[in-house]
């Protein structure tokens, strides 16, 4: 895995040393002597991670970190600090900073070169859902955090077989997570597909499971991919914790446990859930938003276009009936020029409610474009669909549309023109062709009215 790290020290001896050992491992190399230089190469997006050491003159790291992570164009790079302070309180300090791990000089190469790509691997996954969640919307990194962290206690998923050990675990973390403890670590796999839970704490140490194994298949598994795992190890394991960060284990803490690393650690990785489960959710929105219209809440003519190709062919192999309206308000623009456009969109929205109504589930009502709507209807002949159209047509001509708050009722009529389709020659634009030539002989004839037309 190739990635471009930012290495920050004052000390041009240490830059250099960790250059030479992350180009040997094909990585991409900036450098920064400071933290103001640091923060605008983060600003700009030129780097994938930043390897920061904490004394630097002017600023020091813990102050660069709190920086990057408080910049919406840079919260979600990961910082690694590296440094020669060893005491728990500095690891502490450096993680309620806001970084993702802090490693003590002299690092082991190995371990620093697997934290690295375990941590970009996590940040290209995050780049993806920013820039699918960005487009076709402005992307409100702001407004997103505040929904992350307003959220309710986080959910903890503890896999321990040690009573001395789980026994403190849950000591520390109950009074801020909410705990489901698994002493027998067979039914873990079971739990975590079930539950809802924002971090696995498991025990490196487990007695009849090989615990690299559960955290293969919660990694593997669609349902448990995203769940940020967090080992508890012995300090002989650390080849084991080198294997588990290679195969997307997010984090690990070594045991005795210390209570605010541990807390400090549960808190960084809820945090990255949370925030790319929203992001997630805003691709979800994106994808809506492109094919929804906004004003009246259903699918607009692209979706249209996509999924009449797949409805044609079902309904052709199977042999199956399919028909098509087209549905176009009378003299709208009499609406709009007489009761302005906000009364016209209004008038839109409950044309819309009232094909809604008066079609099934299984139809499928665009918004075409302005005030023209088409209903495609499966399993549904020209005898069927004559009278849904009427039932549309009565519906919108018997009830006045009451708008502008109640102040007003207006009488509106609908035309609708019908297609059915017959013969093997017939194509969705040939079916839509025919609907909408209906649609013209009925506005022809004089509106209010509903018209089929043959092939």
């Amino acid at each position: 895995m190739s990635g471009r790290v930012l290495v920050v020290d004052d000390i041009e001896a240490n830059v250099r040393l960790l250059e030479a050992r992350l180009m040997a491992e094909y990585f991409q190399v900036l450098t920064a002597t400071n933290g103001r230089d640091a923060l605008e190469i983060c600003a700009n997006g030129q780097c994938d991670i930043v390897l920061l050491d904490v004394m630097m003159p002017e600023m020091d790291g813990f102050e660069v970190c709190r920086r990057i992570k408080a910049d919406p164009r840079s919260l979600h790079l990961p910082v690694v600090m590296v440094t020669a302070l060893d005491q728990p309180d500095d690891r502490v300090a450096g993680l309620n900073a806001g970084a993702d791990d802090v490693l003590t000089k002299p690092v082991n190469d190995l371990a620093l070169v697997t934290r690295v790509k375990s941590l970009i691997r996590l940040k290209m996954l995050t780049d993806e859902l920013r820039l699918r969640a960005s487009t076709g919307q402005e992307l409100n990194v702001h407004d997103l955090l505040v929904r992350g962290s307003s959220q309710e206690k986080p959910s903890l998923l503890v896999v321990d077989d040690q009573p001395h050990s789980y026994e403190r675990i849950l000591k520390y973390l109950s009074a801020e997570n909410r705990i489901t403890l698994i002493s027998d670590p067979r039914e873990a796999l079971v739990k975590a597909i079930d539950g809802d839970f924002d971090a696995a704490i498991i025990s490196m140490s487990l007695a009849d499971l090989d615990p690299l194994r559960l955290c293969s298949q919660l990694k593997s598994l669609e349902q448990t991919r995203m769940l940020p795992l967090l080992l508890v190890s012995e300090l002989e394991q650390e080849r084991k914790v080198i294997q588990a960060l290679d195969m997307g284990v997010n984090d690990y803490i070594r045991r005795p446990v210390e209570r605010n690393e541990l807390l400090a650690r549960v808190r960084t990785q809820v945090r990255r859930r949370r925030f790319n489960l929203l992001l997630r959710d805003s691709v979800q929105q994106t994808i809506e938003m492109a094919v929804t219209d906004a004003l009246t809440g259903l699918n607009n003519r692209r979706y249209l276009d996509s999924h009449m190709p797949g409805m044609f062919e079902q309904a052709r192999g199977k042999g199956r009936p399919l028909s098509m309206l087209i549905c176009d308000i009378d003299h709208f623009k009499q609406v709009n020029d007489s009761h302005g456009h906000d009364v016209g969109d209004e008038v839109i929205a409950e044309f819309a409610r009232r094909i809604r109504k008066n079609i099934r589930n299984i139809d499928l009502a665009c918004r075409f474009g302005g005030e023209e709507f088409v209903v495609a209807m499966p399993d549904t002949d020209m005898k069927l669909a004559r009278v849904v159209a009427e039932r549309i047509r009565n519906e919108v001509a018997m009830h006045p549309f009451v708008v502008d708050h109640g102040g007003k009722q207006l009488a509106i009529t609908v035309s609708v023109g019908i297609a059915t389709l017959e013969t093997d020659e017939d194509t969705p634009e040939k079916l839509l062709k025919r609907a909408d030539i209906g649609l013209y002989q009925a506005k022809r004839a004089g509106r209010n009215r509903v018209i089929a037309e043959a092939a």
